[in-house]
Order: structure tokens, then sequence, then C-alpha cells
């Protein structure tokens, strides 16, 4: 007892001593890491100023775990496995990239950057469809789906067991029980019912599923990296992705009396839905025990290549193992070689310092740059970290707009209608860095033109926020931009 008594007083004497070192090796880790100085600073004021709190957020959210290390191994094996191919197409890819070059001028780097990273090959025979919202997504997908003959391949972010999740599924078993092959990626804590619903599901012979980096008590911290990505693959010659995860709040029908919601899809069939199935065949081997050869049967978009479309289509993917932030580096290209216009849709604006850069200065030099950002978004932190960044565009010359007929969830970019992307990648730190995160590169006119036509009317259901307008604002709104901005780097 008298030991006890004296380790307790102690303990309450000196307590300060064995969390003080704590709270020094923890600051120590942060800055051996090597981080982004401004990530670095933050995290250190987190722990500092939110004792107890910070420690735990940074054990969440904050440690270069070695999740990463091991994506990094993966992504070097995987690089293996194409390189002997990489090889023998080379001459191919170079005359393909002459020709897109032809057609877009230096824009035309931007595919180039993507082969020469061996993300994706440059594919000139693509037909392309611009798809606004779930009503139109879901409509085509679904005729996709009934009329799938080999495989289907979807990797989802959010798949909610509602309305149109239903359909969808009971699609999928359908066609599964015809002897097509479904195989179904979900992020296990963007869907939480989806992955509770699938493992107490008997098993289908041709109906196999897995849950991407499951967080359970002793991963904890691993729930920091999520698959944002939204992928349909049928047949392998049919490929879909854009902002539109399977949810009924992506339908705006009357029954739903919800916030009206914007968001943006593509429909491609061509060469480079083989690509698009490579992508989904790497996120499987890392998440799956199942493994599945990926053979021409799977890889149809070759074959059926023709004078079925004339759009060039690669894709850039990136993940917390990439060498590098690859969209972000392949929108500062294209930014870069701007000559007309810029236009950006997304619904949160947390920029690092590069693109933050790139668009100033595109707007700078003469280059038209209007971002849409929605008015009201879904996340208190993200929607005032994103305005504190608005000043220096507007400043800048850079023109803002805010939407206010809904939430606008669509991740687009149109540059000199010319070149766009459509994907799931949000212009912040998050999808830059972290997520697994995947966009279609598309050169092709008339989806430029309709991306374009689209911006004007998402434009028309805006509001432009002048330099005088963010002055405007309250003081005290001001103050709490720039609270939440101190977070951004975590956000």
């Amino acid at each position: 007892m008298e030991v006890i008594h004296l380790i307790l007083h102690y303990l309450s004497s000196y307590y300060w001593i064995p969390l003080l070192l704590i709270y020094l090796g923890v600051i120590l880790t942060v800055l051996i890491e090597n981080r982004n100085p401004t990530k670095t600073i933050a995290w250190i004021l987190v722990i500092v100023f939110l004792p107890f709190l910070g420690l735990f957020l940074y054990y969440l959210f904050g440690q270069k775990f070695t999740t990463e290390k091991r994506l990094e191994k993966i992504n070097e094996h995987q690089l293996l496995r194409i390189q002997q191919e990489w090889g023998r197409l080379e001459p191919i890819m170079e005359e393909k990239l002459q020709e897109i070059n032809g057609r877009i001028g230096n824009l035309s780097r931007v595919y180039t950057f993507l082969k020469n990273e061996r993300l994706s090959f440059p594919s000139l025979h693509n037909q392309v469809e611009l798809l606004i919202n779930g009503e139109q997504k879901f409509q085509r997908l679904i005729v996709d789906l009934l009329a799938a003959s080999h495989s289907i391949h979807m990797e989802y972010y959010i798949f909610e067991i509602d309305t149109i999740g239903k359909e969808i599924l009971n699609i999928l078993e359908k066609k599964a029980e015809e002897g097509v092959r479904v195989r179904i990626i979900i992020d296990s804590f963007g869907s939480p019912n989806l992955h509770k619903y699938l493992k107490r599901k008997k098993k289908n012979i041709h109906f196999s599923w897995t849950g991407f980096l499951p967080v359970t008590f002793t991963s904890l911290a691993n729930s920091n990296y999520r698959n944002h990505r939204k992928i349909a693959v049928i047949d392998g010659k049919i490929g879909y992705t854009g902002g539109i995860n399977i949810a009924d709040r992506y339908i705006n029908l009357k029954e739903n009396k919800g916030v009206y919601w914007r968001d943006t899809a593509v429909r491609v069939v061509g060469d480079s839905v083989a690509m698009l199935q490579l992508n989904f065949w790497n996120s499987w081997m890392q998440a799956s025990s199942e493994p599945f050869h990926l053979d021409k049967s799977y890889i149809l978009g070759v074959e059926v290549a023709g004078s079925e479309g004339n759009a060039a289509v690669s894709y850039v993917s990136s993940n917390p193992g990439s060498k590098g932030p690859y969209n972000m580096e392949a929108l500062l290209i294209s930014i870069g070689e701007a000559n007309k216009k810029i236009q950006l849709v997304t619904p949160y604006y947390i920029p690092s310092e590069e693109l933050e850069t790139a668009l100033m200065i595109a707007a700078a030099s003469g280059v038209e740059v209007e971002i849409i950002l929605p008015k009201s978004s879904d996340s208190f932190f993200v929607q005032h970290a994103s305005f504190s960044f608005l000043k220096p565009l507007l400043k800048r010359g850079v023109k803002v707009y805010l939407y206010d007929k809904g939430f606008i969830h669509a991740k687009t970019v149109n540059v000199d209608d010319k070149v766009s992307f459509i994907g799931t990648v949000n212009l912040d730190t998050r999808s830059f860095y972290i997520n697994y995160e995947i966009a279609a590169v598309v050169a092709d006119p008339k989806l430029c033109q309709d991306m374009n036509q689209q911006f004007q009317i998402d434009k028309g259901h805006s509001k432009q926020l002048t330099l005088e307008g963010w002055l405007a604002r309250s003081k005290w709104k001001r103050g709490i931009d720039s609270l939440c901005r101190l977070l951004a780097p975590l956000l």
C-alpha cells in the first residue's frame, strides 16, 4: 500500500514530466517527417493548443504511417508489371501524342506527362458523353448494366442502400446469377451500410466484393486514407467516372425534398477504357484476397476501337503512395498552357500554394479564369477555410461565382475549350495528397463545348463575388475564415 501511495503521490506531483516527454516526442516526430512547412506548423499548433485532443487528432490523421510506405511499394510493384508492355507500345504512343499535339497544340503536354509517368497511354478512338446530375448518369448506367454480358467492375466511395442503390444492387445480383462476373470495391468508411450488408449476404460464385482500407479500432489511424474514386467498367468497353456516387441525393426528383444536387460524370466508350479497367484492377489487387488475371477478356476496349469516336482520352490517378500529386501536377501543366480561359468547378477549394499561384499568374497574364464554388457547403470548416483563400484570387482578377441553386458537387476543369478534366478530384489538399482519386482528361470539341455550355448554365444560378463584396462581409465571418484556414492543411 505504501508503494502504491508513493507512486500516486509521484504521479500527482510530477505528471507533467511524462506528458512533456510525450509532447516533445510527437513534435520531434512531426519535424523529422520533413513535411511541408505549412503542414508542420499547423500540426504543432494543433498539438500545443488542443491538449490531449491534439494528440488524438494527430494519431488519427497526422502521422505518416507504414500504410504510405506499403502503398509506395505496391505502386512500384504494379509499375514493374506494365513496364514491359509500356516499352513495346512506346512508338505507337509517340505517334498518338503527335496527333494530339496537332489538335490542341501545347496543351498536349498533359498527355505526354501522363505517358511519361506511366499513368495512362494516350488514346484517340473514344466516344465521350457528358452526364449532368444523377438523373442522366443513372439512366445510362442502368441500361449498360442490364446489357452486360461478360463483366461488371464498380469502385465507389459512397454506395447507399437506398432506392437507387437497391435498384443497382438487384441488377448486379441478377447479372451475377446469369454468369456475368461482378466485382465491387467500396470504401469501408464511405459506405458502411453496404459493407455490413455485403458481409451478411451469401456469396454468389460470380459476385465478389471488397472493402477498401477497413476501419477498425486497431486501424483508426489509417482512416485518413480513403478511396474517393467513382469508377464503373462494363464488359471492358464502357467506362464511367466523375463526381457522382450511388445515392438518392444525386437524383433531383420531386419526391426528394433535399437540397438540389449539381454534379457531373462522363461516359466513355473506346480504347481508353482499358486504362480505366487497369485502375480498377490496381485497386482490387491492393484490397482483395481474391485476385484476378487482367487478360484480354477484361480489356475489350482495344479490340472494339475503330471509327466509334475521335476523342483523345487519358486518365490521371493518384493515391497516398504516388511519387507525386499527379492530379495537381496535370492541372498545373494545363493551366500553364492556357491561352484564353480556364473554367473550374469544385465543391471544396483549399488549394496548394502551387495551384493558387498558377491561377493568379494565369489571370494576371490575360487568361480569363473563372471558378464556381457552392454558396453553402456541407462542411462548416471547409466552407470558411475556402473563403479565406478567395481574396488573393479576387485581387488578381480571378472571377469567383457562388452557386446558390443548391449544392454544387461537380469536379471539372475546362481549358480553352480544348482539354477538360472530369473526375473525383476536389481542389484541396486531401484530394491532391491523401485520397485515392481519378479524373478523365478529354480533348474533344463537342464535350468541351458541352462543358462550356453547362458552366454558363451554372453561372446563371450563381452570384459573382467581387473583392468589394468579400471585404463587405462581417469581421466575425472573416475572423472565422482565418481561424478555419489554420486547419486548412489538415482538412
